[in-house]
């Protein structure tokens, strides 16, 4: 699959989960957030997405350092994960860093005050 991720959404609010994920993802990536996946294809008549590969996931993490993680994308970043559990953060060794996935649970904030958006001016 050339290092991207293939998913469908399937089971109860599957339509409604796609779009918010869709919508999470495309937030992030103009809010220039580098550690969560991009999103090259969709496909919202079947419920299927390709995204960029953010590593594999971070099985050893505790929940302390997760908690961190995820409480550094809601300042830095305006969103706030609804799942935010371990199973949901990744090591990518490119970037050397945690990332961050699955957003079909999570609620857009308004923008940090201090959040500089790449090719937004002023």
């Amino acid at each position: 699959f050339y290092g991207n991720v293939h998913k469908r959404l399937r089971g109860t609010d599957a339509d409604k989960r796609y779009a918010k994920e869709v919508e999470v993802l495309k937030v992030l990536e103009e809010r220039g957030c580098p550690y969560v996946p991009r999103l090259p294809e969709e496909h919202p008549e079947e419920l299927y997405f390709v995204s960029t590969n953010c590593g594999k996931l971070a099985d050893q993490i505790s929940k302390e350092k997760a908690a961190t993680i995820f409480a550094k994308l809601e300042r830095e970043y305006g969103v706030r994960h609804l799942d935010a559990e371990p199973r949901n953060i990744t090591y990518n060794p490119r970037l050397g860093e945690f990332c961050i996935i699955d957003f079909e649970l999570a609620e857009i904030l308004p923008p940090p005050p201090d959040l500089i958006i790449p090719g937004k001016y002023i």
